[in-house]
Order: C-alpha cells, then structure tokens, then sequence
C-alpha cells in the first residue's frame, strides 16, 4: 500500500495524478483510461484546475471517477483567467468559480480548493472570507494556494481570521533543475505547518529517462517544442546522465530518484505528476518506495551543483 500523508485534515499518497492533460492532449476516454490505472495503482489524489483543458479536465475527470469518487481525494484551482468575465479571486467571482467547479466535476465537494496564483487587485483576506464561506457551507474541506512566496504566504497567514479557514497548502514549481523553493518557500512551509505540492517535478519530462545523451528526441513531446524546449541543454543532459547513473548504480531509475529526492523533503505532501497514459501513471506510481538518505541527498546535490 503506498505511504500517505496529510495536507491539512486530508491523507493524500505520496503519487499523485497531475490533470493537466486530460481535455487537452487526451479526451475523455483517455482520461478515463488513466484514472482507472491510477486508482488501480492505489493512487488517491488527482489535481485540475478549471483553465485545464479549457475547463473539459474537470468535466472529463468528474465523468471519468464516476461513482469511485468517495475513493480520492480530489483538488482543484480557480484564479487564473478562463475568459474575460472569469478570473481572478474576487470574493463573488470565487463563489461562482467554485460552482462551477462542482457541477464539471459532478460532485458536492471539492477536498482541497487552490487560488492558482495571487490576484494582487484584490485584499488576500477577502478572498479568505469568501473560502471559509465555501467550507463552512461544506462545499469544500481544505483551501491551499499556488505560485505564491514567501512574502504572500505570510500575508495570507496575517490576514485568516482565529476559527477561519486557512490555506493548508502551496503548490509551486520545484524539482532538481528548479530547486527556488529550497532556499525560502520550503522553510516557511515547515515554519507554518503547510504541505508543499511541487509542479513541473520531472522538470517537463527530463527527469523521465526519455532524454539522453546521444539518443534521438522522441517526437511529439511537450519539452521539444515551445518554452519547454529550453531545458534541453547539453549542461543539462549531462546532468541526467550522472543522476541515472547514479540511480542505476543502487537499482532505481532516473523517475525513482526524481520522485524520491522530492520526497526527502519534509513539507512535500505528494508529488503530482502528468500522465498521457496508463503505462505512464504505473511508471509514475513505481518510485513511492525509495526513500533517498541524506548521505545520497548530498551526492545528488553534488552532481547537480557540478553540472554533470
């Protein structure tokens, strides 16, 4: 059974799905394909945001649980723009953002609802009030933010009223080539007691073992085209090398150390990560056993900070 952690009052695996593909590169029999490997690899936890898929990753997510949704643990965002009408974190925009998240998602609750990104046009507390509304209401359990600093998580953490809800969560990039968070955002999750989510973990899919030195590029991949294709530099190969290297050597995989060295971090909750396939979600849910020591955690670091 895989290892479980908390995010507030939920119990979320260490794996989860991140759904950012379904509506998008997959339709809903694909989504459905995937949430069915997930769920049957003892994964629990799947994270969408109503922007995903121009809002059909929530319909086809919702669709695809069906009546196995008492079985997860279901998060979702608001906040980024759908449209001109919708976006932001107004208190009234963040009432109607929620029920429309419901009815896409075809349940009563959301289990951990996320401000996608700051809405710096709006006071934080406000948009705190209109949230703890939603959870008194019981239209969603816990509240957690993204793409937030420091800075904005204390300022959050100021203005939640004694007895209110508060965010429980951050969700911010970080994996080995974008490791920000380490130096101010993780400490201050572990100061507040918040559970971290890392996005982007296999670093737009170079920490997948696809991408190596000498080998052709697989077609049709989201890192070779567009602003992902940036990661793919010869400093950066040669930094995959050694990190396989170095994880062939005691019996994993280039996925098992990227998920292991995010969860040796102690405020890291899950790590979410996309899937395009079945295939790809039992790949991703293989890495939950390995538990990196802080002896290898400082060689890891070591082939990173050398460039290969």
């Amino acid at each position: 059974m895989m290892e479980k952690r908390r995010i507030g009052s939920l119990e979320v695996t260490v794996v989860g799905v991140g759904c950012n593909n379904f509506g998008s590169r997959l339709d809903a029999e694909g989504t459905a394909s995937v949430v069915r490997a997930a769920l049957d690899a003892g994964i629990n936890f799947f994270d969408t945001a109503d922007i995903y898929g121009g809002t059909k990753s929530e319909e086809f997510l919702g669709r695809a649980l069906g009546a196995r949704r008492g079985e997860v643990v279901l998060a979702t965002k608001f906040g980024m723009k759908v449209d001109e009408q919708r976006r932001g974190a107004r208190p009234e925009y963040v009432r109607q953002a929620c029920e429309d998240s419901l009815r896409r998602l075809a349940t009563d609750r959301i289990d951990l609802y996320q401000l996608h990104g700051p809405d710096p046009s709006v006071a934080i507390a406000d948009t705190l009030g209109a949230l703890d509304e939603l959870v008194r209401a019981g239209k969603v359990r816990e509240i957690g933010c993204s793409n937030f600093s420091v800075d904005q998580l204390r300022e959050a953490e100021a203005a939640a009223r004694p007895g209110a809800a508060r965010f429980v969560s951050v969700q911010n990039q970080f994996s080995l080539f974008h490791r920000d968070p380490e130096r101010d955002v993780l400490p201050e999750c572990e100061r507040l007691g918040l559970a971290f989510l890392p996005y982007f973990p296999l670093a737009n899919g170079l920490l997948t073992g696809k991408y190596r030195q000498g080998r052709p590029l697989p077609e049709g991949t989201r890192i070779t085209s567009g602003w992902a294709k940036d990661w793919l530099n010869e400093k950066n190969l040669a930094i995959v090398e050694e990190l396989a290297r170095f994880a062939e050597g005691r019996g994993h995989t280039l996925l098992d150390l990227a998920f292991g060295w995010l969860l040796a971090h102690r405020p890291i909750a899950s790590v979410i990560a996309g899937a395009t396939s079945a295939d790809q979600v039992k790949a991703n849910a293989g890495p939950a056993g390995w538990r990196v020591s802080a002896a290898e955690m400082a060689e890891i670091d070591h082939i990173v900070s050398q460039g290969g």
